[in-house]
């Protein structure tokens, strides 16, 4: 099958074949024909799998064929859970529609929203948007949905696990009620399909791969180790593989810094992302990661979404999810496109449950390996560490033994609370 036995148009199609694109993913051969026909979508697509050209490129036909140039409100309406994310597909927005009069945008928080909001004023026809800047812009009367001819909803699951739901709702009543709706999910969970009925309109459904399955070309492994030992045993996997691009995991904020932080001691080019980096460091991170001056990124689960490395090799779970599908996620960022990977995870004895909860939502059995000098502690508990836990310790074993240090920085964020009282009060 070609893309344009689906239907698509000669500039899209000159744009799918000037990114070197030839065949259509399973994804996008079932999805495609049923967007230009005006179907809602309930579509199941791992990471890696094309989805999103899948809406993108009928999404761009359908308003292509219809232009409004004079005036350009927004007429399609692309929410996602991140800005990574955001950014990614406005890339493949601006991409396909290179030979096409169509205009897009991308906004997000974490920067300044003046040229956003400029962006929009001169007319727009897809907007690729975070929920909380879009109701930021929305509510200042920056930006309408009043003429959404296309709704999609990208990484569904992910959004209603940050917690998007409420504002999800809030979006919806802000677009007309008729309208075209894509929803595509990673899982479909009783939740998504709870979403989904909300949402849709007798929806044609889609899957691209069994339900919450890995990617099969990743190659998959698990070394046991004592949780004191992690950081040695990752720092010698990178070493002695001579490995130049790593994507590694961690459960924490502190986690992914206090990592980064060993792995440049140790010689190994890295930087963190994650949500408490402005969004100035996380692109610069992202920037060196792609362009190999970084050779290892350490992340939380914010970049298991919307990261597009091509051909990355190695993914590294320094700690395992506590929830198994965000494993799914994680790994799916190698393997992508048909190509090879390989995910390690070094899992300590605290995480054996984790382990059984992943390798049952995948069904396949990991193979598990011990390096000598890293072996596992037999004494170690295999309770699961909860939420949190891992970061309060930290937070106590550097207060221990210097409780005034710890004061006089409580001392000094009540004046600092006092001041900023005192300023709003001003303003």
């Amino acid at each position: 099958m070609s893309f344009k036995s689906l239907g698509l148009s000669e500039p899209l199609l000159r744009a799918v074949s000037k990114k070197g694109y030839e065949t259509p993913s399973p994804i996008q051969q079932k999805a495609i024909p049923s967007i230009l026909n005006g179907k809602d979508i309930l579509a199941s697509a791992q990471t890696g799998t094309g989805k999103t050209a899948g809406f993108t490129l009928p999404l761009l036909h359908l308003l292509s064929e219809n232009p409004k140039e004079k005036y350009r409100p927004i007429r399609a309406l692309i929410l996602t859970p991140t800005r990574e994310l955001a950014a990614q597909v406005f890339a493949n927005v601006k991409e396909y529609s290179e030979f096409l009069n169509i205009r897009s945008a991308v906004i997000f928080g974490g920067v300044n929203q003046k040229p956003q909001a400029a962006t929009i004023r001169k007319g727009v026809d897809v907007l690729v948007a975070t929920p909380g800047r879009l109701i930021d812009l929305e509510s200042q009367g920056l930006l309408s949905l009043k003429r959404v001819e296309i709704f999609v909803l990208d990484e569904a699951d992910r959004m209603l696990d940050m917690g998007f739901l409420r504002d999800i709702e809030r979006v919806m009543k802000l677009m007309p009620n008729k309208r075209q709706n894509l929803l595509f999910s990673a899982t479909f969970s009783k939740d998504i399909k709870k979403l989904a009925y909300s949402i849709l309109n007798n929806p044609v459904q889609v899957e691209a791969t069994p339900e919450n399955t890995a990617v099969e070309v990743i190659e998959q492994k698990v070394y046991r180790v004592a949780k004191g030992k992690k950081t040695g045993l990752i720092i010698k996997l990178i070493s002695d593989g001579n490995w130049k691009q790593v994507l590694v995991f961690t459960r924490t904020k502190h986690g992914a810094n206090k990592l980064c932080k060993k792995m440049i001691s140790s010689g190994i080019t890295a930087a963190a992302i994650h949500g408490n980096k402005s969004q100035g460091a996380r692109t610069k991170a992202l920037a060196g990661f792609k362009n190999s001056s970084v050779r290892v990124l350490v992340a939380t689960d914010i970049a298991a979404r919307g990261l597009d490395i091509p051909l990355l090799p190695h993914v590294i779970n320094f700690e395992l999810p506590n929830i198994s599908e965000d494993y799914v996620h994680r790994i799916g960022r190698t393997g992508r496109a048909g190509a090879s990977g390989e995910a390690i995870s070094l899992v300590s004895a605290d995480e054996t449950s984790y382990l059984k909860s992943i390798e049952k939502l995948i069904n396949i059995k990991i193979e598990v390996e011990i390096v000598e000098g890293f072996e596992p502690d037999p004494n170690a508990s295999t309770e699961p560490i909860k939420p949190g836990q891992n970061r309060n310790r930290g937070r106590n074993d550097r207060n221990s033994g210097n409780r005034k240090a710890s004061n006089n920085r409580n001392s000094n964020k009540n004046k600092s609370r006092n001041r900023n009282r005192n300023n709003d009060s001003r303003r």
